[in-house]
Formats: structure tokens, C-alpha cells, sequence
């Protein structure tokens, strides 16, 4: 393949021009907020991002290159297809569920981060254990779509595979370390506009190829492989479903998604960007579908790409790369490779600086240093997203299992995260007895269920279970869910039995290690001052709890206040308004 200059200069122009526009946005917002809310500023955008920015960022967020590539490539693999392509919809009913559900509650509260509302309840201990599954879920995901975009580039411009990533990582991690969520976000509306106009370019000439068969005919009929519009095995249905909750639900409890949604200049605005990027992924989503249904449609032996086709040579990964190297011109594939290297950078800057908020929010200031001054957490954010922006670059060119590790870790976020996130916002009277136990039975339960990416084989062989060609045991029966369910209810389980065991004497309150019970208002449970600004705080929080139970279940079980927020109150007025 011969090198192209052209291609070459196409990607530096826009590189250069996500830098420079990330460098102008952190220019413009270097003045927002008060010396004292500089790291908020970084983190939360001063609580001023509007419906036109946040809708962008938001949507790009998920629209990133793990999202298009995979998607193109669900649907050109044959035996799955388009049935199998659970990405855009999955992703599009989470953030529904999050703008219905989470965004409100989280928004209205004033919370920073993600982890604030684990660590005001459970304390600072089991903020850092959750901070472990979140770290790896952004980290190992921005080191896949680096690990991607390098792949892609190379197809294309045939340049090295480590320079195209080591560079695409420096553009993403200096605009991100200077100017936080702000330049993020401004980069994200530049890089979704180059996304969608970048695909749908591509479509009709590649469409039009010669090679190309009409997409309508083999989306039901097989011409040069089985129809891509696929199908789902009797066996598969429950991985099939399994998979479909770990995307719905497990893509809810992200800080990249919490990162937007605090942005955001109100609880309602919250919601609304929600939805808004529920439906920019979905539309976003098309172009890739028609470029697998067109790489299924494709008699390869008839273009330069020859025999035999992408899938047999093991490239199906690569087929939106391919099908624009291929079957589109040469200023037209260059044009698609940036929208394709947009989406990378969209997804991987945003990775960064949540992991990077987290870190600095939660674990440095508020576990270590909770007098810390404003300044030094401001460093310590840009340290950290510089150090995890060349973590993530050397994980992709040095780990081979990129890819598993992201599943595996996103599946850590799915049965650990989301129980927990559940319990801390609408069940009343959990306690971090229950949210240890939930974490540790979800976390063994996962991993003896095995994972063939990274040829772990199972320790616990559910029903339906079968050998593949490395002779690594493939669950079909739903394990994830049932790790998640098992984690959820454990933790309610547990808490109520140990406030049970000490509230009625039966251990004495000496035993109460973790401050979780007894001294529930303790130094430990950690003072709400530290978490939210003092004008967010609503004083009814504060005031002692009344240890009788309820006579009803419903009343017992269910935290109300996190679905009926009154707009009298002063204080959640005055958090909306900021």
C-alpha cells in the first residue's frame, strides 16, 4: 500500500484544527467562576453549559469510535447483522433512563462527581473501592479507541500505528489538560458536525461502487453472504438480552455521562440534553449501519482490495475503514478518516478528564486533603490527565487484549456501579456494610463467570454453557444480570440486617467498625460541606434520623426524596440556578 500525502496533511489540518479550537475555548472560559470554583470550573464547566453545547457533548460522549466502528461492524458480520447492532439503541434507552431518572436527583443535589453521593453516604472508604471499577472502565476504554484509531489511520494513509496513535493521544490530552470540560465540550460540537458529514459523504459513493450489490436485496436474501439484516438464535436469546441490559443499564453509572449532566445549568436542562443525545445517537448511528450493510453487499474480489474478503482475513473490525479505503475516492475516504478520528478523540478526551475529575475530587481531596486550596486540586487535575491520557497510549500499543479488558471492566461498572448507584439514590437505608457485601459478591460472581476475550475460563459453568474454538467456555446463560441482580440485592439485604443486629443490641455498638450504623453522623460519614456547596445543602438532610421502622414495605424500602423535589425550597433553587 503506498504512502498518502495527501491523506497525511487532511488529518494534521484537523488535528490542528480540534487544537486550536480547545485552546480558544479554554481561553474564552479562563475567567468562569471565582478563584475558589477554578476546579469546579475544570470538572463542571461553572454549571453554564447550555442545551446547544451539551447537547453535542453529550451525544458525542457515547458517538465515539468504538461506537461507529462497531456497529458497522456488528452489521456486516455474517450470522449477526443489524439484529446483533445493540449499541445504538441500548445506548439511546440509557440516557433515556438517565434523563428520566438520575440526572435529576444528581443534578439538584450539586454533587461534583459521580462518586459524591457514595462516598456522603458509605464514606470515604467505599468511594475509593468504586472509584477502581469507574478508573478502569474510562481508562481501558479510552486505550481501545486509541488503540482503534491507530488501526484505522494505518488502513487508510499507511502510516505507523504508533505514531498515528501516540499523536492523536497528545492532540486529545493537551486540550483537555488546558481547558477541562470546556474545551471538551467545544471540541465535541466541532467533532460531531465532522462525524456526521463526514459518513454521510461517504455513503452514496460507496453505495454507488460498482462491487456493490443493492443493500435492499441483501439485507433479506443471500448474495455474498447470509442478510445482513441478521437474525438471533433460540440459543442466544438470553446473551442476547444479557448484553442488551449490560448497554442500557451499565451505560447509566459513567462520570463521563454525570460529567455533562452537572454541567448542565439546571436540573430540567439536565434531563433535556439527555434526551436530546438519546436521538443524536441514534441518528448518528445510521451512516454506520448503511457502511456494514454495504461491506455485507460487497463482492470483494471485484475491488482492489481482492481476496479473500475482510472476513475471512480476520479484518471484519476494520470494515468501515475498509469500505471507505475502497469503495469510496480518495478525497472522500481522507474526509471520512477524520470523521472517523473525530469520533475517537470525542470519546477519548472525555475519558480522560472524568477519570481525572474523579481522582482529584474524590480520592485526593476529599479522602486526603479536605482543606486542600482550590489551586493545587486545579494541578492535580492536569497532572492526573496527563498521566492517564500516556496510560492509556501506552496500553494501547503495548497491551493485546485492549479490548477484553474494556469488557471485562465495563461489566465491572454494569454489576458493581449500577446496583450501588441505585441503592445510594432510592433506597433508603443502605449502609456500607450492605455496599461491601454487594460489591464483593458481584465482583466474584463476574469474574468466575470467565471472559473470552482474555481467555479466562469459568470457574462456575451456568446452563447452556459450550466450549469455543480455543476451547474457552461461552456462557449463554444471562450471568452478568444475575451478578448485578445478586449485587443489588445483597446490599439491601445486609444493610438492613446489620442495622437490625445493632439497633436492637443484639452486637454491641463497639463493633460498628465502619461508622455505618451507630454513629452514622460520625466523623467518618463524611460532613455534607465537603461534598456540596453550603447554598446546595437542604438543612431537612441534616436533621437526626428516627431509627423506627416503617410499618410499610413501600415506605421502608423507597428513598422518595430522590423523586419529589419541591421548587420551594430555597436551597435547591439556588443549586438549579447555578
Amino acid at each position: 500500500m503506498a504512502f498518502h500525502a495527501e491523506g497525511l496533511v487532511a488529518i494534521v489540518v484537523f488535528y490542528l484544527a480540534i487544537l486550536a479550537v480547545g485552546i480558544w475555548a479554554a481561553w474564552k472560559t479562563k475567567n468562569t467562576g471565582s478563584e475558589g470554583d477554578r476546579s469546579e470550573a475544570i470538572i463542571v464547566g461553572g454549571r453554564d453549559i447550555g442545551l446547544l453545547v451539551g447537547g453535542f457533548t453529550m451525544t458525542a460522549t457515547w458517538v465515539g469510535g468504538g461506537y461507529i466502528n462497531g456497529t458497522a461492524e456488528a452489521v456486516y458480520v455474517p450470522g449477526y447483522g443489524l439484529a446483533w447492532a445493540q449499541a445504538p439503541i441500548g445506548y439511546s434507552l440509557s440516557l433515556i433512563l438517565g434523563g428520566l431518572f438520575f440526572a435529576k436527583p444528581m443534578r439538584s443535589k450539586g454533587y461534583v462527581t459521580m462518586l459524591d453521593p457514595f462516598q456522603q453516604l458509605y464514606g470515604k472508604r467505599m468511594g475509593g473501592l468504586l472509584f477502581i471499577p469507574a478508573l478502569m472502565g474510562e481508562m481501558f476504554w479510552a486505550a481501545a479507541i486509541f488503540s482503534a484509531l491507530g488501526a484505522t489511520i494505518s488502513v487508510i494513509i499507511d502510516i505507523n500505528v504508533n505514531l498515528s496513535v501516540i499523536i492523536s493521544a497528545l492532540i486529545a490530552t493537551l486540550y483537555t489538560l488546558v481547558g477541562g470540560v470546556y474545551s471538551v465540550a467545544y471540541t465535541d460540537v466541532v467533532q460531531l458536525f465532522c462525524i456526521f458529514l463526514g459518513l454521510w459523504i461517504s455513503v452514496p459513493f460507496a453505495m454507488s461502487h460498482p462491487a456493490v450489490t443493492d443493500i435492499g436485496l441483501t439485507a433479506v436474501h443471500h448474495v455474498h453472504q447470509e442478510p445482513w439484516l441478521g437474525s438471533i438464535n433460540s440459543l442466544d436469546i438470553y446473551t442476547w438480552l444479557d448484553n442488551f441490559l449490560l448497554l442500557t443499564l451499565g451505560g447509566i453509572p459513567w462520570q463521563a455521562y454525570f460529567q455533562r449532566v452537572l454541567s448542565s445549568s439546571s436540573a430540567t436542562y439536565a434531563q433535556v440534553l439527555s434526551f436530546l443525545a438519546a436521538f443524536g445517537c441514534l441518528v448518528m448511528a445510521l451512516p454506520a449501519v448503511l457502511i456494514g450493510a454495504i461491506g455485507a453487499s460487497t463482492a470483494w474480489n471485484e475491488t482492489e482490495y481482492g481476496v479473500p474478503d475482510p472476513m475471512t482475513k480476520k479484518e471484519a473490525d476494520m470494515i468501515l475503514p475498509i469500505v471507505l479505503q475502497y469503495l469510496c475516492p480518495v478525497y472522500i475516504s481522507f474526509f471520512g478518516l477524520g470523521a472517523v478520528s473525530a469520533a475517537v478523540m470525542s470519546s477519548a478526551d472525555s475519558s480522560i478528564l472524568s477519570a481525572s475529575s474523579m481522582f482529584a475530587r474524590n480520592i485526593y481531596q476529599l479522602s486526603f486533603r479536605q482543606n486542600v486550596r482550590y489551586r493545587e486540586i486545579v494541578w492535580v487535575i492536569r497532572i492526573t490527565v496527563f498521566l492517564f491520557g500516556a496510560s492509556a497510549t501506552a496500553m494501547a500499543l503495548l497491551a493485546s487484549s485492549v479490548y477484553g479488558l474494556w469488557y471485562l471492566s465495563s461489566d465491572l461498572v454494569y454489576i458493581i456501579i449500577f446496583p450501588q448507584l441505585l441503592c445510594v439514590l432510592f433506597i433508603k437505608g443502605t449502609n456500607t456494610y450492605g455496599a461491601i457485601a454487594g460489591y464483593l459478591f458481584g465482583l466474584v460472581l463476574r469474574i468466575t463467570g470467565g471472559e473470552p476475550y482474555l481467555y479466562l475460563q469459568p470457574l462456575i459453568y451456568y446452563p447452556g454453557c459450550y466450549p469455543d474454538e480455543n476451547n474457552i467456555y461461552i456462557q449463554r446463560f444471562p450471568f452478568k444480570t444475575l451478578a448485578m441482580l445478586t449485587s443489588f440485592f445483597t446490599n439491601i439485604i445486609v444493610s438492613y440486617l446489620a442495622k437490625y443486629l445493632f439497633e436492637s443490641g443484639t452486637l454491641p455498638p463497639k463493633l460498628d467498625f465502619l461508622d455505618a450504623v451507630v454513629a452514622r453522623y460520625s466523623r467518618e460519614h463524611m460532613d455534607k460541606a465537603t461534598l456540596v456547596k453550603s447554598d446546595n445543602i437542604v438543612l431537612n438532610e441534616l436533621a437526626p434520623v428516627n431509627p423506627r421502622h416503617s410499618l410499610t414495605l413501600s415506605s421502608t424500602f423507597t428513598n422518595k426524596e430522590a423523586f419529589n423535589y419541591v421548587d420551594s425550597s430555597p436551597e435547591l433553587s439556588n443549586a438549579e440556578d447555578n
